[in-house]
């Protein structure tokens, strides 16, 4: 399927005879969803020679493993990625339009593979690419949700969450592997029993009630390579399956609560944890995938050495934020238990071979689990973790005899919680945070006194994302233009050649060149808005875009409510010159999350008023894009004029949809937090917009207080006015308590917490300035084109192929693998 090895008559022929196989019919009765299919087969075959060759490949040089341990992987569409990847996307493009068939209608036919909320899952999937493109063993660690992350319709201005069956028409890349399922067991009683002849003490469980794990491989197709690793998702079935003798024997029950168990397990992406319910589901799905991964890891280590103390050489269990951070206990649980080790060399091989990525700063998403549910759920897990955990406060008073402050900071149990991003950073030889800021805030903050008695374990990876999806894939004028203009494509695999494009900041010809690309862009991003929303767009405008997950600390709000200053703006001075701008949202709200939920209502309500108000001539427009996700997002960021990163400053740990701005040739406009921080750097602080308060200013209040928005709305009546406009009825049809609790997020006190927690007023006066500025550079067509173009130029270091190797150098100490493939295949020579 490889370029020389491309048959273009043998890839047609395979195409028809998999819609005649699949579907009895011919190519000209085929439905795009047919077709779809049947093209994926003929691309996977073609996949799976390599993923044959790159097993081999594997078996024969034993090179050292990772296993990224993720809840979340947010893959998006394979189809058209593989075929980039596979250097084949043209061939196959030109092959179908030759058949009559549409390759963009067919990738229109795959859902979107939405196993993750956001920015987490998201940068896992371009980690699985970056590690297969520069020839590492990997395997990807998570679950087959039946249900992915919600598909979100908005009604009446509300987000409505609608079910997302991504596995209804099947998943034709996935192989289910049923050899090598395991056991997961949850619950019951642990039995102590003592083996005189040995000495040794046993421990088993029982009474416990348990589901089989099911693997599904997913390939994952590295860049011109032949290298194809695997994401592998476990998939949950009961282990009696309905037998009819049960029905005799009264255990109908029993086997559907054990069919109940199987279902919910995987059920839906991890649901929202606001009640004791759902938290009981989340821990289930964590040690289900956990356990399973790690079983099969060890078994597969097995097979070929005869030393488990030798695993640290072999392999790496990464755990990607505090969700997998169970593995800890679970490795332990399997060389104790299983493997009949004694605690200090078990203790060892597991601190030698789990490793830790912290991906918040904000305490709350740090998880913590009730030990009454934790030790019902898993008893033996629990055990063991006392144990690390009383070995840990010894350690923790010999370090600090008579400091029992530091035990309270430190311990894992405390006050009645299992506190993971504790069991993670004790039981891992590596602490690493995603961005310079949000490290150095952990070392300094959260986790100080870890940080402290440990320093040698801490280290910073700033993320990055695959240029191969962001730009290749999602921008291909764009794609085609750098190309052209530095005489190759290797930066599809070393994007530090971007910086060949500076010289091009001062070539008119070039700027002129980039500038209709974007238009051509936005002229398509306008299209799918015009059939979405039904909203008219002015592809002239400024496209003004905030993309991302809905959360207070992203400051949505600051975004809508600076846009209402505006239109008060234009209706008191018409007069006023003013650039025409669109803003565009895209964000989901977490189902549980109230106070998101009514931001995203605001931002509808505000279209609404906005877009019908002939009176400002089409200066402003509000578009809120339903359903943000991977496929979507492709098209929106190669469109965008201005990329929104206005978080407040000390939150985001990182951020990647920034990077992918950048790529696209997008200057951003925001706070110094996460890695804005290194964006401004790269860049020059002249290519970019940035305002408000900083994180050590931000910190410094919530520490000594002296923040009174209240102040602000008394003082700043432009302000004032936008405030009270949440209370007034202008965007809610008269309806003066529709967002009062906005209005009172904003200026009074929460619980026993502060007013305006996320310092919006306290930096609107900075936004609204930044955002002037903003206007003036963009009439300034050259001087824009410019900061633009050197956007993309500068976005060298954001590349995951980066962060990738960084940790292969410093954490994971990985060989690449070559994969040779002698023969081509014979049906796609």
């Amino acid at each position: 399927m490889y370029n020389p090895r491309f048959d273009k008559k043998a890839f047609k022929k395979e195409v028809e005879n998999n819609v005649k196989s699949l579907y009895r019919r011919t190519v000209d009765e085929a439905t795009p969803q047919q077709l779809f299919q049947a093209v994926s087969y003929a691309v996977k075959e073609a996949i799976i020679d390599d993923w044959i060759a790159t097993q081999n490949q594997y078996k024969k040089d034993d090179p050292k493993t990772v296993y990224y341990m993720s809840m979340e992987f947010l893959m998006g569409r394979a189809l058209g990625n593989n075929l980039i990847n596979m250097t084949a996307y043209k061939e196959v493009k030109e092959a179908l339009d030759e058949m009559g068939i549409d390759l963009n209608v067919l990738e229109d036919e795959e859902p979107d593979a939405a196993l993750g909320n956001g920015g987490l899952g998201r940068l896992a999937a371009c980690f699985l690419d970056s590690l297969a493109t520069l020839g590492y063993a990997a395997y990807g660690c998570g679950i087959r949700y039946k249900y992915g992350m919600f598909k979100q319709k908005i009604e009446n201005g509300y987000q409505i969450e609608t079910p997302d069956d991504w596995l209804k028409e099947g998943n034709p890349f996935e192989l289910r592997r049923e050899e090598y399922a395991k056991e997961v067991r949850f619950g019951g009683n642990i039995r102590v029993e003592y083996d005189v002849n040995t000495g040794k003490t046993h421990f088993v469980q029982e009474n416990y009630e348990s589901v089989m794990a099911i693997p599904y491989d997913m390939p994952i197709v590295g860049y011109g390579n032949h290298v194809v690793n695997t994401l592998r998702i476990w998939d949950a079935k009961a282990i009696t399956d309905f037998q009819l003798e049960s029905f005799d024997r009264g255990d109908y029950h029993k086997a559907v609560e054990q069919e109940n168990l199987a279902k919910t397990i995987v059920e839906v992406l991890y649901p929202n944890d606001n009640h004791y319910a759902g938290k009981e589901l989340r821990l289930k799905q964590q040690y289900f995938f956990i356990s399973a991964s790690i079983q099969a890891a060890i078994a597969k280590f097995k097979k070929t050495h005869d030393d488990l103390h030798k695993l640290p050489e072999k392999v790496t269990f990464q755990m990607n934020d505090t969700h997998p951070t169970v593995a800890v206990g679970e490795l332990m649980r399997i060389l104790l238990d299983e493997e009949g080790m004694e605690w200090d060399e078990a203790w060892d091989i597991t601190t030698k071979t789990c490793a830790y990525t912290n991906h918040t700063i904000m305490a709350e998403a740090l998880e913590k689990w009730p030990i009454d549910l934790f030790s019902r759920l898993l008893p033996r897990v629990y055990q063991i973790i006392q144990e690390i955990d009383r070995r840990f406060v010894i350690k923790i008073r010999e370090m600090y005899p008579g400091n029992e402050e530091k035990v309270r900071k430190m311990a894992i149990l405390y006050n009645g919680q299992v506190r993971m991003a504790h069991l993670a950073i004790v039981g891992g030889f590596s602490v690493n945070g995603v961005a310079r800021l949000h490290t150095e805030i952990l070392k300094a903050q959260e986790l100080r006194d870890f940080y402290e008695m440990m320093p040698e374990k801490f280290n910073n990876k700033t993320n990055g994302i695959t240029q191969r999806r962001f730009l290749l894939h999602g921008n291909p004028l764009l794609a085609d233009w750098v190309t052209e203009k530095l005489g190759s494509d290797a930066w599809v695999t070393d994007l530090s050649q971007m910086a060949k494009l500076k010289p091009l900041a001062d070539d008119q010809k070039a700027l002129t060149e980039f500038m209709e690309i974007k238009y051509k862009n936005k002229e398509r991003l306008a299209d799918y808005i015009l059939k979405h929303n039904g909203v008219e767009v002015d592809p002239r405008s400024i496209f003004d875009v905030q993309v991302k997950r809905l959360h207070e600390y992203k400051r949505q709000l600051l975004n809508i409510l600076h846009v209402m200053y505006l239109y008060n703006q234009i209706k008191e001075h018409p007069e006023m010159s003013f650039y025409p701008r669109t803003f565009i949202f895209g964000a989901k709200a977490s189902a549980g999350y109230v106070r998101a939920k009514e931001i995203i209502k605001l931002i509808n309500s505000v279209a609404e008023v906005v877009n019908n108000d002939r009176s400002i001539n089409g200066k402003l427009k509000v578009v809120f894009i339903e359903d943000y996700r991977v496929s979507n997002a492709e098209m929106i960021f190669a469109a965008a004029d201005v990329s929104e990163q206005i978080s407040t400053a000390s939150k985001e740990a990182s951020g990647t949809g920034n990077m992918k701005f950048m790529l696209n040739g997008a200057p951003t406009l925001g706070t110094m937090d996460g890695a804005n921080v290194e964006i401004v750097e790269e860049v020059g602080i002249e290519n970019a917009f940035i305002f408000g308060l900083s994180s050590d200013e931000v910190i410094n209040y919530e520490k000594n207080g002296g923040y009174y928005p209240r102040d602000i709305y008394n003082n700043d009546p432009e302000i004032r006015r936008v405030v009270d406009q949440l209370v007034d009825g202008t965007y809610a049809h008269g309806d003066r308590e529709m967002y009062r609790d906005l209005y009172n997020s904003l200026l009074n006190p929460q619980g026993n917490g502060r007013a305006d927690v996320y310092f919006i007023l306290k930096d609107f006066r900075a936004y609204a300035e930044a955002q002037k500025r903003v206007e003036a550079a963009y009439i300034d067509r050259e001087g824009w084109a410019k900061k633009a173009l050197l956007n993309t130029a500068c976005c060298g270091k954001f590349t995951s192929d980066r962060t990738i190797q960084e940790y292969v150098n410093d954490i994971w100490h990985l060989d690449p693998v070559k994969v040779e493939v002698k023969e081509p295949v014979e049906e796609l020579e």
